[in-house]
């Protein structure tokens, strides 16, 4: 609920978020402790298409579970990741200057686990279907769609890279496929239509 504020002064009012009727400076005090533990359960309220983002470098398959993936325009086809720079697959990524994004099917649950988990590593691209793209980055047959990029652009944020990448093919499956859903700190499926 947002409320007018006025200090007191001839100043105009300010409109404020409401938190049941706490004092400004308290409000104030709420906001810089709780900020990143409510930025995070904001986030975990957005539910977000499951990406398979993989590459490979010098023969060495790499892969990582994201849902930071965002189509960036249609001229040129351009969509961008953000890879968190602790990531095991983010160097091979950077340095072979090229990604593809794979948007996972519901059905390949599995998989997702296994990608999403570093105690897994080793069992990573021996369950599924891969096919390797001309940019040597691996492709999950069974994925609802696949973006073969190239980094045109690196932007490092804070703990991220954020990865551009110029779209040099797209697959998509045929029929309809079922996406896989994350949201709540759970993988889930998307429903019916509405």
């Amino acid at each position: 609920m947002l409320t007018e504020h006025n200090s007191g002064t001839d100043a105009a009012p300010q409109v404020v978020q409401d938190r049941g009727g706490l004092p400004p400076r308290v409000q104030k005090r709420f906001d810089t402790q709780l900020r990143t533990d409510t930025y995070k359960a904001g986030m975990r309220k957005l539910a977000s298409g499951v990406s398979l983002i993989t590459g490979s470098l010098n023969g060495k398959q790499v892969g990582l579970i994201a849902t930071a993936v965002t189509s960036v325009c249609a001229e040129p086809p351009t969509l961008l990741i953000c890879v968190n720079q602790d990531a095991s697959a983010h160097d091979a990524i950077d340095v072979s200057g090229h990604f593809c994004v794979n948007l996972v099917a519901a059905d390949d649950l599995d998989i997702a686990k296994i990608f999403s988990s570093s105690s897994r590593r080793e069992e990573r691209f021996k369950t599924g279907a891969w096919q390797d793209l001309p940019s040597g980055s691996p492709m999950l047959l069974s994925s609802t769609a696949a973006f073969d990029c190239r980094i045109i652009r690196r932007m490092p944020f804070q703990s991220h890279t954020i990865f551009f990448g110029e779209v040099l093919g797209v697959h998509t499956s045929d029929g309809e496929v079922e996406p896989l859903v994350y949201m709540e700190s759970a993988f889930r499926r998307l429903g019916l239509p509405i």
